[in-house]
């Protein structure tokens, strides 16, 4: 009688079960990768020596750290995959229902938020003293602010109504030349200007929603990214108009109800019987832009209990539903595209003001792609997720200035201004692994029966505009 046949079993891996070996392997093949890739980038440096020649220095420790780092985070990386194969969330470093207790507790938050923000320039000055504060409330006070608006007027566009735009700066530059050429042919004052320079903005949104009113997705994308190089190119190339590359010098600032900011008898020091300081120009700026971003905040709230903020959620999720429901989606899209570029416009003449000196150099694309992944990052449709990303890009990029102590660990040579933008991106990184949907991935909705309940991410489909 013949022997049963036996049969062999393969074992699966139990869940949650971490292969170490795998882990290995996949983790050394994307050390290869940057290996290769380090060879004709980072492997050797150009300088020219004193004979104006040309001159290779090999750099292999710079390229033996870039392994190690891409080594290291892709092992941990695959570690906690396998690690939370049998789990319901894949990253976790909060505590579970962190961020919904934030959202439930949004009011005291946003109380506490809006105290520390008026308290701000006093908390500088009595830490940092007079001279040290003035870099707190510029380059990080009003410099995250005016990205918070820039990041909450993108939001009405791209979060609220789901229409992808590149080209938000080509609003931007309308409100600093609106402004700038006004404010200096002219002479009319910053309190006149700022409205009318948002009128223009919404105006070439409305231009840019025409064409546009059939397309969306990826053919959004192209024409609004070329709707603002179509900007920078005529503000570089009209130079009658824009003065070229050389741009605008000697705008005129604003001034507190008629009070310059100067050392004159007339400014503001000494008519109210101060020692003069640029810091109180500074500190009137701060402020200035904090009520501009208060009212973009508070505009998008009140528009998205409107109907015609439903109407932009309803276009966002499918337009086909939306039409059948008798919505109309052609002044849907304009009014997403006009109200939008209006805030663009503020925050544009805000900047112009600011600095006193504007140029087409500023409204690169690479301002749009920042304010788009403020929106992206933070979460498309929060308000509180596009401040925290704002926040954390703006203020990161600012504070990873501050790399001196970097030169401790690995010598005087080490240049950290060459490695901010890198460590920068590495964490922009490890942010979307960590929350793919945004830091805010969920919403509560704006039209609710009896009770709100909170939207989870996958049951909307954000962003596919």
């Amino acid at each position: 009688m013949a022997a049963p046949a036996t049969k062999t079993v393969e074992v699966s891996p139990v869940a949650g079960q971490r292969d170490y070996k795998a882990a290995v392997k996949e983790a050394g093949f994307a050390a290869l990768i940057t290996f290769g890739l380090c060879i004709p980038i980072i492997a050797w440096g150009t300088r020219q020596n004193m004979e104006n020649v040309l001159v290779l220095d090999p750099r292999w420790d710079a390229v033996a750290w870039a392994v190690l780092i891409v080594f290291v985070g892709r092992l941990l990386i695959v570690l906690r995959k396998q690690g939370a194969a049998g789990r319901k969330s894949m990253a976790r470093f909060l505590p579970h229902g962190t961020f919904a207790f934030f959202q439930r507790h949004s009011r005291k938050f946003s109380l506490f938020g809006l105290g520390f923000l008026v308290t701000f320039p006093i908390i500088a000055i009595n830490l940092a003293g007079w001279g040290g504060a003035l870099k707190w409330i510029d380059n990080f006070g009003i410099q995250i602010l005016i990205y918070v608006m820039l990041g909450w007027g993108l939001n009405i566009v791209v979060g609220l109504a789901g229409l992808l735009d590149l080209g938000y700066v080509a609003f931007y530059a309308v409100g600093a030349y609106s402004y700038a050429l006004l404010a200096k042919n002219f002479g009319l004052s910053f309190w006149i200007l700022l409205p009318l320079s948002g009128i223009l903005a919404a105006f070439w949104g409305m231009l840019l929603g025409f064409p546009v009113l059939r397309l969306r997705g990826d053919y959004l994308a192209i024409v609004t990214l070329a709707f603002g190089e179509i900007i920078r190119l005529v503000l570089i190339n009209w130079v009658d108009f824009s003065g070229g590359y050389a741009g605008i010098s000697g705008i005129p600032r604003p001034t507190f109800f008629g009070i310059p900011f100067n050392a004159n008898d007339d400014g503001f020091a000494a008519r109210f019987g101060l020692e003069f300081s640029p810091l109180y120009r500074t500190i009137f700026l701060y402020y200035l832009i904090l009520a501009l971003a208060l009212l973009t905040a508070f505009v998008s709230l009140r528009l998205r209990r409107l109907p015609v903020g439903r109407a932009w959620e309803a276009l966002r999720e499918d337009e086909i539903a939306c039409r059948s429901l008798g919505i109309n989606t052609t002044s849907t899209k304009l009014t997403a595209f006009s109200i939008g570029a209006m805030f663009g416009g503020f925050a544009g003449a805000f900047f112009s003001a600011r600095q006193g000196f504007i140029s087409p150099e500023s409204f690169v694309f690479m301002e749009s792609a920042i304010i788009l992944a403020i929106v992206v990052l933070g979460g498309m449709g929060s308000l509180w997720g596009c401040a925290i990303a704002a926040i954390v890009m703006i203020g990161g990029t600012e504070l990873l200035r501050e790399l001196e102590w970097l030169k401790a660990i690995f010598g005087n040579d080490f240049d950290p201004t060459k490695y901010r933008m890198l460590i920068f991106g590495l964490a922009m990184v490890l942010i979307m692994i960590w929350k793919p949907r945004g830091l805010i991935s969920t919403r509560e909705p704006t039209a609710f029966l009896k009770e709100k309940k909170t939207i989870s991410a996958d049951m909307v489909q954000e962003g596919h505009g």
